[in-house]
């Protein structure tokens, strides 16, 4: 990978697109890539590593966090709260190195706000019967909240023109490698 002048990527899309899949299959290909791990204050799942998935912490912490300014974007979402620390982020890009940022939408619209450089990636599903279809297919939620998560993401996908590019998650590997070569593209004009 040729590294660029630092950029902020941030990658969102609706739930249930595949943000982590494409995320880990980017690592996988291109382990020299640099991921933010958010904080979250939700409980880990089965399988989870406290500073590899997420970084958990409490509901006190988190407070902390963000009367402290130490997050870069923080949003709450079903039920819990989600942010991306500062800190390593302003210390990758001070390196003159790319950042990578997986987030929610409503994160990537205060990482917009604050960093109007930063470049906005939508994943988008092949269609939002796929996408149904993925959510649906999880079988880790009941039916209300998977309803409830579909309209979100209708309104989600709404929103695709509040972003730079868009990325169809139609095929991993191309999804990855057309996500890598956005993060080392120098900036546009």
């Amino acid at each position: 990978m040729t590294v660029s002048p630092a950029r902020l990527t941030v990658l969102s899309g609706p739930s249930g697109v595949g943000k982590g899949t494409v995320v880990a299959e980017v690592r996988r290909r291109h382990p020299e890539v640099w991921v933010s791990v958010s904080v979250t204050t939700r409980r880990p799942r089965p399988g989870e590593v406290d500073g590899e998935h997420y970084l958990f912490v409490d509901h006190e912490h988190f407070d902390w966090l963000v009367a402290n300014d130490g997050l870069l974007e923080w949003a709450e979402y079903a039920g819990n709260r989600y942010g991306t620390p500062r800190g390593p982020v302003e210390e990758q890009l001070a390196q003159g190195l790319p950042a990578l940022l997986e987030i929610e939408m409503q994160g990537a619209r205060q990482v917009r706000a604050s960093a109007p450089d930063a470049q906005l990636v939508f994943l988008a599903p092949p269609s939002f019967e796929v996408l149904a279809s993925r959510l649906t297919g999880r079988g880790s939620e009941p039916a209300d909240v998977i309803a409830h998560r579909l309209d979100i993401a209708r309104a989600e996908m709404a929103a695709v023109g509040d972003y730079d590019v868009v990325v169809v998650n139609d095929d991993l590997a191309r999804a990855a490698d057309e996500l890598v070569l956005l993060l080392t593209a120098p900036p546009a004009g």
